[in-house]
């Protein structure tokens, strides 16, 4: 996933995109362990999204509460 995608994206949406990344990411996981999977370095581009867009997401949630104060 590219950061320009990563941007257009709505706080609603990153929240929810997470929580698929972490589903895909742990049934990658979980396949890997059972057999080896084809291209285990698709788990590394997974973990890496997980992070990228979590990061995106605590970016907004600080602009947000610092325009609080």
């Amino acid at each position: 996933m590219k950061n320009s995608e990563i941007l257009s994206l709505s706080a609603e949406e990153l929240t929810a995109r997470i929580g698929e990344e972490r589903n895909n990411l742990t049934k990658l996981k979980f396949a890997h362990a059972v057999s080896a999977i084809e291209n285990p370095t698709r788990i590394t581009k997974v973990r890496k999204d997980v992070a990228r867009l979590n990061t995106e997401l605590t970016k907004r949630k600080a602009a947000a509460n610092s325009g609080k104060e």
